[in-house]
C-alpha cells in the first residue's frame, strides 16, 4: 500500500426507523438497485485501494451485499455515533497513510465528479468537508467560514444563533483527510452532549485548534437529498430518473415523453433509440442502435440488437435475447429465450425457455408450454419456420427449419425441416344441425 492509496470509508449502521421497515435502510432501492449499491459504485469508480463498510449488528443481508462487492465491514456495537463508527473501521485502516473519505451509505446520488473534487480540495495535511445549499436549510447544521474561505465551525441548527442560522451554506456529511491526521482527531473525540454521542462534525474544530486547514467543497444540492422517510426515497427516485432520462436523451435516444420512462441504474440505450410512453425498464436491459419500443412495455434482463421493433404491450423478462430488425408485438411475453434475425412474434404470444429461428414467423396466440409442473424445457424453432394461430407446442419439442405447423394444432413432437403438422380435431357438419337446435331449446323452454 503506497501513501497515495485511497481508503474510503461508508457508514450503513443505521437501521432507518423512519422508513417503517424490516429492512436496513440502505438496502431500500433507487433505480432498482440499492443505496449502497450506488454508493460502493462511486467507491469502486474512485479506485480506493480500501472500501470499508461499518454496519450495525445483526444487519446479515447488508453484510451479504458487501460481500458481493467484494469489499471490508466491521462491526459498530453499540451504535455510538458518527465519530465511533469512523473509529471503529480505523482499526482496520491501522497503518494507512493515504487519504481516508468518509460517505454515507444512504447518499446515493452523489456523482464521481463531486467526490473527485472533495478529495482534491485538501491541501496538504489538511482536510475537505463536503458542504451545499439546500432550498430549505432548516435542521441542517451550518458551515461557518472564515475570510480565508477556511471552514471554522459547524453548528448545529438548534444550537445557532439567528446570525449563523441565516447561513446558507451546510453541512453534507462527507470529509476527506490524510489517514494519520483524522485518526489523531478521532481519538480526541468525546461524547459530552446530549445525545452521549460521539459526533464526526466535532473533528472540524478539533482540526482548526490544531492548526490543520479545513476546506468547503461544494455539490448541487440535488446530490444530496437525504433520505429518512418513503418520501424522501421517492424525491431521490425522481431526481435519479430526471438524470437518466436527460443521458439517454443527450446520448442520441428520443424519450417522446420522458417523464412516463423509468430507468433502472444500468439500463443502456443506443442512437437513435426511440421510446415510446410509458416504459419501464429493469436491471440488465441493453437496447442497441435503431430500436423502436412502443407504448407501455415492461424490459428486464433482455438484450435489443439493432432495428428490433418492440410493443405495445410487451413483456420482456430476464434472459431475452431479440435479433436484428426482428419483431415483438402486442401482448407478448418473451422469458429466457432468444429470437432471431428477422423473426416476428406479434400478437398475444408466450414464448418462454425457446430459440426462435431466423425469419420464423409465430402466428396469434402461440404458446411454448415449457413447465410440466416439475422443471422447465426448451422449444427450438427452426429458420422460417411458420407457426399458426393459438398454437400450443408442448416442449421438450423442435419444429424444423421451413416446417409449417397449422392454427390450433397442440404439438407434442418434433416436426421435421418443412413438413406441415396438424394437430387438431377433424371438422365435422351437421346439416339443417343449428335449426334443430334452436327447436329443441325453445320447445324446452316454454312455461307449462
Amino acid at each position: 500500500m503506497t501513501s497515495e492509496t485511497l481508503a474510503v470509508v461508508i457508514l450503513a449502521a443505521g437501521r432507518g426507523t423512519r422508513m417503517r421497515s424490516h429492512m436496513p435502510k440502505v438496502l431500500h432501492p433507487v433505480g432498482q438497485r440499492s443505496l449502497l449499491d450506488h454508493v460502493l459504485d462511486a467507491a469502486r469508480r474512485l479506485e480506493a485501494g480500501r472500501r470499508i463498510v461499518v454496519l450495525g449488528r445483526d444487519m446479515d443481508a447488508v453484510a451479504a451485499l458487501c460481500a458481493r462487492h467484494g469489499v471490508e465491514t466491521v462491526v459498530q456495537d453499540p451504535p455510538r455515533g458518527t465519530g465511533d463508527a469512523v473509529r471503529a473501521a480505523a482499526v482496520a485502516l491501522e497503518g494507512h497513510a493515504g487519504p481516508v473519505l468518509v460517505l454515507y451509505g444512504d447518499t446515493p446520488l452523489l456523482t464521481v465528479d463531486t467526490l473527485a473534487g472533495l478529495l482534491q480540495a485538501r491541501q496538504a495535511g489538511g482536510l475537505s468537508l463536503l458542504t451545499f445549499r439546500p432550498p430549505e436549510p432548516g435542521a441542517y447544521g451550518r458551515v461557518l467560514c472564515g475570510p480565508d474561505g477556511q471552514v471554522e465551525a459547524i453548528v448545529e441548527a438548534r444550537d445557532a444563533t439567528p446570525a449563523q442560522l441565516s447561513v446558507d451554506l451546510c453541512n453534507a456529511g462527507p470529509l476527506a483527510a490524510p489517514a494519520p491526521q483524522l485518526f489523531r482527531l478521532l481519538d480526541g473525540l468525546g461524547d459530552a452532549n446530549a445525545q452521549g454521542e460521539v459526533y464526526l462534525t466535532d473533528v472540524v474544530a478539533d482540526a482548526r485548534a490544531a492548526g490543520l486547514s479545513v476546506h468547503p467543497f461544494e455539490a448541487p444540492a440535488d446530490e444530496l437529498q437525504g433520505i429518512n422517510t418513503r418520501a424522501d426515497l421517492a424525491v431521490a427516485e425522481g431526481i435519479f430518473q430526471d438524470r437518466c432520462r436527460a443521458a439517454a436523451m443527450a446520448g442520441g435516444a428520443t424519450l417522446v415523453d420522458p417523464a412516463t420512462v423509468w430507468f433502472a441504474a444500468d439500463t443502456s440505450l443506443g442512437r437513435d433509440v426511440v421510446v415510446e410512453p410509458n416504459v419501464v425498464f429493469g436491471p440488465g436491459v441493453t437496447v442497441e442502435d435503431e430500436v423502436r419500443i412502443k407504448a407501455f412495455c415492461h424490459i428486464e434482463g433482455a438484450h435489443l440488437a439493432r432495428g428490433v421493433t418492440v410493443g405495445p404491450f410487451a413483456r420482456l423478462r430476464p434472459g431475452t435475447e431479440v435479433a436484428e430488425e426482428a419483431r415483438i408485438g402486442n401482448f407478448v411475453e418473451v422469458k429466457a429465450a432468444s429470437i432471431g434475425r428477422g423473426a416476428k412474434v406479434n400478437h398475444l404470444s408466450y414464448v418462454g425457455d425457446a430459440v426462435v429461428g431466423a425469419e420464423a414467423n409465430l402466428g396469434a396466440g402461440t404458446i411454448t408450454c415449457n413447465y410440466d409442473g416439475f422443471a422447465k424445457h426448451r422449444t427450438e424453432i427452426g429458420a422460417g419456420a411458420f407457426i399458426g394461430s393459438n398454437a400450443a407446442l408442448v416442449a421438450p419439442v423442435r419444429i424444423g427449419a421451413g416446417a409449417l405447423v397449422a392454427a390450433g394444432s397442440t404439438i407434442t413432437g418434433d416436426v421435421a425441416e418443412d413438413a406441415m403438422a396438424i394437430a387438431r380435431g377433424r371438422q365435422a357438419d351437421i346439416p339443417d344441425g343449428a335449426a334443430r337446435f334452436r327447436r329443441s331449446r325453445s320447445n324446452t323452454g316454454k312455461e307449462s
